[in-house]
């Protein structure tokens, strides 16, 4: 039987590693092929592995421009989850505050980052502060929202039960709506973290003095397109590996939650649909 699971575990694992991997592969493959069939020039599409020496050879620029920008992307993400938290819960409690910060929240988002961004900049100077500030902007809106959805949407018979049974209110949000609410948390968590090192790297781009946007926009100035690949494909691998940090997390955290009956469940679910 356990011989069984690790089989079926492994081929799961398989199943969803393997696609995407091929296609980094077949990608990889196809920007080399079109450098050197086309003959364009370096300076318009360098080849991957021209990308990759140009990162070897600003190896040390890149590794404090890398250190700069995530120190702004988990401090920004962490303000960000204590005040989504705590707004949902709010939001939850009091359905007056819902009616009246929902909607301005869902405006909020209509303001461009690019747009801000510079006025941070005029207001608090080129250190610390304005970045971590844009990274809270990108990040808190998918975590207040997904979480205060999620707890809006627990199993009233649940709820119903437990105040039978003389629970507190308080009670029933630790017992009940906060544990139902962590599926939509994650889920929120998962766009926000793709979103934050994008933040932090705009944020670099328009005043910064250090971070992988100062180093983008010095190899843009300096018409080193290579050096610009370099930024765009580590920005990319550091969002790709938050992403997973935090479904590794989420699978911890909820057992429960992806269990193989519940998987398989979904798997005929979308079958049945195609």
């Amino acid at each position: 039987m356990a011989n069984l699971l690790t089989n079926k575990r492994s081929e799961r694992f398989l199943l969803n590693v393997f696609p995407p991997v091929l296609l980094i592969v077949l990608s990889l493959l196809a920007w080399e092929v079109t450098t050197v069939v086309s003959g364009l020039h370096p300076l318009v599409l360098p080849s991957p592995g021209r990308v990759m020496e140009a990162g070897w050879a600003t190896r040390a620029l890149l590794g404090e421009a890398i250190a700069t920008t995530m120190g702004e992307t988990f401090a920004g993400l962490g303000i960000a989850l204590a005040l989504s938290i705590a707004l949902a819960a709010a939001l939850d409690l009091s359905p007056f505050l819902r009616r009246a910060l929902y909607p301005l929240m869902v405006a909020s988002q209509t303001v461009q980052i690019l747009a801000i961004a510079p006025l941070l900049i005029i207001w608090f100077g080129f250190g610390l502060l304005p970045k971590v500030m844009i990274v809270v902007l990108v990040c808190f809106f998918p975590l207040a929202v997904s979480t205060a959805d999620g707890l809006k949407s627990t199993d009233p018979n649940l709820i119903e039960m437990l105040r039978s049974l003389g629970a507190s209110r308080g009670q029933i949000w630790r017992i009940v709506r906060f544990p139902a609410a962590l599926p939509s948390f994650f889920s929120g968590l998962r766009v926000a973290v793709t979103y934050s090192v994008v933040g932090a790297t705009i944020a670099e781009w328009v005043g910064g003095t250090a971070g992988l946007g100062l180093y983008m926009l010095r190899s843009k100035n300096a018409l080193a397109t290579d050096q610009v690949f370099v930024a765009i494909l580590i920005t990319t691998i550091l969002s790709i590996g938050l992403f997973a940090l935090v479904a590794l997390i989420e699978r911890l955290t909820l057992p429960w939650y992806f269990t193989p009956q519940r998987a398989q469940q979904w798997d005929k679910a979308g079958g049945s649909e195609d």
